[in-house]
């Protein structure tokens, strides 16, 4: 690499879904290397409907490491920052570019700056993992960049100390983030299930019943579960291991009624950890039981599970249907009982697949006025519940993150390195 500052700007951009989990992860055995204290499953979501974008560059011209988030500059001194820089500095390798010709060896690395911009298209730090994707999104690439050899099951090693979740985007349709037991962390680390493929049949409906930060951290709530509730160590040594096996089956043999019932279990305990905390945690709100109450009526009138809910530390639900058809039935459903605001923009409040907005029937607000109580409802003294639900998103088990070939879809200048 030239000694003189040259102008030459070298990107790399990746797109990253996020995941939520269906067996939680909560609480951590070592809470610098980010290490949990049980395994934990989830299933990867479409990226086309919920993804992180993130453009990294580096250039002999960036006098410091710098970071945009969603347009506002933040700073990197943070340690989980810090450590996934390091990690991923430590394994790059000898870069070319000879079309624009640039060499970087891989002792300079320690010496280039880095520029990173990075984009949510759906809220952050509300309870969808936007954490999880962030990071994921941030090594792959960084990883792409400086052309780190390591797999992507090696990547999430170093994502896991950015955010613990992140470890399972870094793959794509059912990620079993394995806890582990080496001290150094080397162990825990993310291996992929079944690809997004295996069950595609299934269909998400998310319920986004806050898109505001949440009140209690995931970080601080695990560090006063551990610290506090009785609980937790029943759940992470005597329920979780039985659990993971039993999903693992579910999962492998497409068996729907036992995902759901493992996957509404779990969600429950883990909110009962978090009330058996002190101070009580609380992560979901009037409007999540509605749906909760929603989803197992429905599920107990036709006497095997339709939809799986989980919760993760936010207030939002996240439906997981056995089919397009259910799908479509539990989206009628929603908008029976969580009506949108007069004047509300139909596209705005049902967003991402909104070809099951169509199979449900629903051109319009008059068509969701319209809708017929579910059959389940045995009076008709239903309240309504207008502008308790933000938006719905409708997905599906997604794949993992790719990288980005088309330079206008980055997110940094290709000459100055700064946000477009």
């Amino acid at each position: 690499m030239a000694e003189e500052k040259s102008r030459w700007v070298l990107m790399a951009t990746a797109q990253t879904p996020t995941n939520i989990a269906v067996i939680k992860y909560w609480g951590k055995r070592d809470e610098t290397l980010i290490l949990p204290i049980n395994d934990s499953i989830s299933v990867t979501l479409d990226p086309a409907h919920l993804c992180t974008t993130t453009t990294v560059a580096v250039s002999p011209a960036f006098t410091a490491d710098r970071m945009w988030l969603n347009g506002k500059e933040i700073a990197l001194a943070g340690g989980r920052y810090q450590n996934c820089l390091r990690e991923i500095r430590a394994r790059a390798c000898d870069v070319e570019d000879k079309e624009k010709d640039i060499k970087i060896s891989k002792k300079d690395w320690e010496k280039l700056h880095l520029h990173i911009a990075s984009y949510n298209n759906f809220p952050t730090a509300a309870g969808l993992a936007s954490s999880a994707a962030g990071f994921a999104c941030l090594v792959f690439a960084l990883g792409k960049l400086m052309n780190v050899k390591e797999d992507n099951s090696h990547l999430s090693a170093i994502a896991r100390q950015g955010s613990g979740s992140a470890c399972r985007s870094l793959f794509g349709g059912f990620v079993k983030w394995v806890m582990g037991k080496d001290e150094n962390g080397s162990d825990s680390r993310a291996v992929q299930l079944v690809d997004e493929k295996h069950w595609d049949e299934l269909v998400i409906i998310i319920a986004v019943v806050s898109s505001r930060q949440k009140e209690t951290s995931s970080t601080r709530g695990m560090l006063d579960t551990v610290e506090t509730s009785p609980l937790i160590q029943h759940r992470a040594k005597e329920v979780v291991p039985k659990r993971v096996l039993q999903m693992e089956e579910a999962i492998k043999k497409r068996d729907f009624p036992m995902f759901a019932q493992l996957t509404c279990a779990d969600s429950n305990q883990f909110h009962a950890v978090c009330l058996d905390t002190s101070p009580p945690i609380f992560y979901m709100n009037d409007t999540s039981h509605r749906i909760i109450s929603c989803v197992e009526k429905w599920n107990r009138s036709e006497g095997t599970p339709q939809v799986a809910y989980t919760f993760d530390a936010g207030p939002n639900a996240v439906m997981i249907a056995r089919s397009r058809k259910t799908a479509t039935l539990l989206l009628q459903r929603l908008l029976f009982y969580f009506p949108p605001k007069p004047d509300t923009d139909l596209s705005s409040y049902v967003i991402g697949d909104s070809s099951i907005l169509e199979d449900a029937g629903i051109k319009d607000l008059n068509d969701i006025e319209a809708l017929p109580p579910p059959p389940e409802i045995k009076d008709n003294n239903v309240t309504k519940n207008k502008g308790d639900v933000s938006y719905f998103i409708c997905t599906r088990p997604g794949r993992g993150p790719v990288l980005i070939s088309d330079e206008s879809r980055a997110l940094l200048n290709p000459e100055t390195g700064l946000p477009k």
